[in-house]
């Protein structure tokens, strides 16, 4: 009897993978909390169900791929040791695990990679080597390391091991809300994505899953689309900053996909924020990318029971000081306010005053008398305010604009 030339070939990774890696990391891995969020889903308009993979050991979901891979070499391939390239939190995943399991461990890191997870990695006993200014740079120095020292290569996303143990996360997702709709995953390399969509739909597949990526970074969504990725920028997401999927991923995304959403950096910065300030939770950019796409696209979830990953917590604390703060900005609480006034004694005691009046804080001042736009017997002040919301701060412009102070906002 001729072969079914319509039936689909079998996928890189099945879902036995994923209940196989299930088994292999139980216990050794945090089953992290899924839990609805009813604030986030006000917000959004979704019904919103976070799970916490911000809860692991290392603050990634990163651990369970890395430990199933681990546990599947040989003696003698533990014994030589391993290597990864990794931004941050594979890095942390293969380190922290490689040192439980004995097994020795160096991992390469681009130059850039924030100085909170080298510190990391470093502390669960990897040899860390910094090299090359992007992700790609670091893995082709890996490689050659790979070669010279006889190591076995860990890869962050292209691997069936890899990515049967993060698939495990929607395992436990489906076990907890069994009536999810859609699951919103990032996609950097798309080993999260890949891994979710094969446990998700062998379980219900009816469920759609939807990708996010950094708009800086599109490169599955140019693939699913047949263009050629064009990438590059600073964005916060910096762990799904990658510039070309895997093969398998790509193999397993063309198959199981709905669709890819693109976000924007005002959208991972809200995210970040909403996670610290409604949730009371760490999310680095990356992790926050799923409830970005439902801030930036809120039609295609209104209604429904979404699944989201918060994946990783590992966000550098300047840079989580800088998106509260630049919040606190978008939502006119913080203002800077500047003004022009003859320089005579007592002017900003007044000024001061009628700030105060108003129930606002100053944060902080700052004179200028050599602008040239400025008369000579007059000074610029810059005059940094808290209030409580942006109503409160128009009320301050325009006491200030009474007094004869009208102020410029900045």
């Amino acid at each position: 009897m001729p072969a079914d030339l319509g039936a689909p070939a079998p996928l890189p990774v099945s879902f036995a993978d994923v209940s196989k890696a299930a088994a292999n990391i139980a216990g050794a891995v945090e089953r992290t909390p899924m839990r609805l969020s009813r604030t986030l889903s006000d917000i959004t308009g979704a019904e919103v169900w976070i799970k916490f993979e911000n809860m692991q050991f290392t603050a990634s979901f990163k651990e369970r791929g890395a430990l199933n891979k681990l546990l599947s070499l040989s003696p003698q391939e533990r014994k030589s040791g391993v290597i990864a390239m990794s931004a941050g939190n594979h890095a942390q995943g293969v380190a922290y695990n490689a040192a439980r399991l004995g097994i020795p461990a160096t991992i390469v890191m681009p130059l850039g990679t924030p100085f909170v997870k080298v510190e990391h990695t470093r502390k669960h006993g990897a040899r860390v080597l910094l090299h090359g200014e992007s992700v790609a740079d670091a893995a082709a120095f890996a490689y050659q390391m790979r070669d010279r020292e006889g190591l076995v290569f860990v890869h962050p996303y292209d691997d069936p091991h890899v990515i049967a143990g993060q698939g495990t996360i929607a395992v436990e997702m489906l076990e907890d809300a069994p009536d999810l709709d859609m699951m919103a995953v990032q996609i950097g390399g798309g080993g999260l994505f890949s891994g979710c969509a094969i446990a998700a739909k062998h379980m219900k597949p009816s469920i759609e899953m939807i990708g996010v990526e950094a708009r800086m970074f599109p490169s599955m969504h140019a693939v699913l689309r047949g263009e050629e990725p064009i990438c590059g920028g600073q964005t916060i997401a910096e762990g799904i900053a990658v510039k070309q999927v895997g093969e398998i991923t790509r193999t397993i995304a063309r198959a199981l996909i709905k669709e890819v959403l693109l976000v924007d950096e005002p959208h991972l910065e809200q995210a970040v924020n909403l996670f610290a300030t409604v949730e009371k939770t760490i999310a680095e950019g990356a992790g926050a990318a799923g409830l970005a796409a439902l801030l930036a696209h809120p039609g295609k979830f209104s209604g429904r029971k979404v699944g989201i990953i918060l994946c990783g917590g590992n966000i550098d604390p300047r840079l989580l000081a800088s998106v509260l703060t630049r919040a606190l900005v978008r939502e006119g609480r913080i203002s800077s306010l500047r003004l022009i006034g003859d320089d005579r004694p007592g002017l900003l005691g007044r000024v001061s005053k009628i700030i105060g009046d108003t129930g606002a804080n100053i944060i902080e001042v700052n004179h200028n008398r050599l602008a040239l736009d400025v008369p000579a017997k007059g000074a610029e002040f810059d005059i940094l305010i808290e209030a409580r919301d942006a109503q409160h701060t128009q009320e301050v412009i325009d006491m200030l604009s009474a007094a004869g102070y009208p102020p410029r906002r900045m």
